[in-house]
């Protein structure tokens, strides 16, 4: 439960009890006048017990579920009805309030902190039809019903559906913002820091082995090599900056940094200079394609192969990946042939994931030309406001 939950539920709380001492106000300054004034303090007695068990239930995440919710509405929906009975045809003809008055909105209030603008105008509409209904059962036209106050007050729980339900929304958007911002800078300080430890000590380390390698020749040039590419790894590690770890697999994840942590001596990683944003399930799958890619690469393309991975935004909020290296090809029918057999890279590890994204896998090829995997995944469908 965060902050933020608490305290809208805290300022619920506060203005259904200030709803109802208004309402009381009104019920004991109105009851002398009343068909049944036994049947006003009724209400009040009932509206007094739900404002002091709302107030607990909501108190708790784990309370504030669909069940609750619905109480919530039927209780505020009955006791608004109940008008009806109390009130005289005269006072109903008038304008007088109705018994909750005001305190009618907490039960809008919570449907619209509880799940946004949609639900607290459904919440107003029920509570509308409910404020129509108690001038039909009271035997008051339906002109004469809806006068000004009527529909003021079912204009104000609209409004208050409305607008409450999208600040809310916004102000969880903040806070997961401001939350994302904070471990972001958490992350970059440590790996800042890991970068100065590091530089000082394993990068000199492993520039030292591959130059004196290089010079001595033999099996120690072979062991520069391998130095000389741990450095360029180590050194993108980091400098990269940290994945998004999102909260949900559905938030956006920045796609380059998963594709550079495969750039080495022997693979180029180019990637767009602004972020390239997918779901954090699809980031992850295509992630994955590109290291079964690079993989293939290294088991089949030769000793001193290169690779190059290419990030493009297709401009339509879709990603396109090309893995492209200078090995021997692939010969006519090789990957039937794999197939086949029961060995399935290509196929699953790379086509498998892209067509699960709803994306296509395109592969050019032919011997002594190396090989080119362009993988195209659409944009991913927005999600309901």
């Amino acid at each position: 439960m965060t902050g933020l939950d608490t305290a809208l539920w805290r300022s619920v709380a506060i203005y259904r009890w200030a709803a109802l001492a208004y309402a009381a106000l009104l019920i004991a300054v109105n009851a002398g006048r009343y068909a049944h004034p036994l049947g006003g303090w009724a209400v009040l007695a009932v509206m007094t017990a739900w404002t002091a068990g709302t107030t607990y239930a909501f108190a708790a995440p784990g309370r504030r579920g669909p069940a609750l919710l619905a109480a919530d509405l039927a209780v505020t929906s009955g006791c608004l009805l109940a008008t009806a009975w109390v009130e005289t045809e005269h006072g109903m003809t008038h304008g007088m309030p109705t018994l909750p008055a005001s305190w009618v909105a907490a039960a809008v209030l919570s449907w619209a902190v509880a799940g946004g603008k949609r639900a607290g105008l459904a919440a107003a509409a029920a509570l509308a039809a409910g404020n129509i209904a108690v001038n039909a059962l009271a035997g008051v036209p339906a002109v004469r019903g809806l006068g000004s106050g009527t529909l003021n007050g079912i204009m104000l729980l609209f409004l208050a559906g409305l607008v409450v339900g999208h600040v809310v929304k916004l102000a969880r958007d903040a806070e997961a913002r401001l939350a994302r911002a904070v471990e972001l800078e958490a992350a970059t300080r440590e790996r800042e820091r890991l970068a100065r430890r590091i530089h000082d000590s394993v990068l000199q380390v492993l520039a030292l082995v591959q130059r004196r390698g290089g010079e001595l020749g033999g099996e120690a040039a072979e062991l520069g090599r391998l130095a000389g590419e741990q450095e360029v790894a180590l050194r993108s590690l980091v400098g990269a900056p940290p994945p998004a770890r999102p909260a949900r697999s559905g938030a956006p994840v920045d796609l380059r940094p998963l594709l550079t942590a495969h750039a080495s001596t022997a693979v180029t990683v180019s990637t767009p200079a602004t972020a390239v944003p997918l779901p954090g399930h699809a980031a992850g799958e295509v992630a994955g394609a590109v290291a079964a890619a690079l993989d293939n690469v290294a088991r089949h393309a030769g000793e001193g192969a290169r690779a190059w991975v290419l990030l493009e935004d297709d401009g339509a909020g879709g990603v396109v990946v090309s893995v492209r290296d200078d090995g021997p090809g692939l010969p006519p029918g090789r990957l039937e042939r794999a197939a086949a057999d029961g060995r399935l890279g290509v196929a699953q590890s790379i086509r498998g994931r892209i067509r699960d994204l709803g994306g296509t896998v395109a592969i050019a090829s032919a011997p002594g030309e190396g090989t080119e995997i362009e993988m195209s995944v659409p944009a991913p469908r927005p999600a309901d406001a």
